[in-house]
């Protein structure tokens, strides 16, 4: 989202210079030139047209945005469940290391070694997941909501008739 990009956009309008080429190079730009051009290429069209077009484009640029998120959500979700899994594994290690004449203590360190090892591993994974998909919904959302503010704004202008 550069910055001074809807003043470009609202500029461009202003000296008639929305030409099909200047909108698509727009569009080419960023998520929030797709949006700002959509505004622009159907500023002619009746509100209720021009605005069903900017959602359009908006779902688009909306999905695109949030498309990996769920990946990274399925992985803070998953880690400590296989994580679990090893704890389980190590488990049935400490047992299998048991008999009725004793235990050999090297065996049942290395089963416990193996159920705190995948716990760790699993947490250790499961967190900065959970950290950066949080990061990246927050960042998404913002996205989101300035693009739908600046769209709206521009969108008003034009049916106030202000940009001609």
């Amino acid at each position: 989202m550069p910055r001074g990009l809807p003043d470009q956009v609202l500029e461009l309008m202003r000296r008639q210079q929305d030409e099909p080429d200047a909108i698509l190079k727009l569009a080419r730009r960023c998520a929030m030139g797709r949006i700002l051009a959509e505004v622009a290429a159907h500023r002619d069209e009746p509100d209720e047209w021009r605005l069903a077009a900017i959602e359009d484009v908006g779902k688009d640029v909306a999905w695109r945005l949030n498309r990996y998120l769920p990946a990274l959500s399925t992985i803070a979700v998953v880690a400590p469940l296989l994580g679990l899994f090893g704890t389980v594994v190590g488990m049935v290690e400490i047992f299998g290391a048991y008999n009725a004449t004793g235990s050999d203590p090297s065996q049942l360190a290395h089963g416990i070694s193996i159920a705190l090892y995948n716990t760790g591993f699993g947490i250790l994974i499961a967190v900065p997941a959970l950290v950066f998909h949080r990061y990246f919904r927050s960042r998404v959302d913002y996205f989101l909501h300035t693009m739908e503010r600046e769209a709206s704004v521009l969108n008003r202008l034009i049916s106030r008739r202000v940009v001609t």
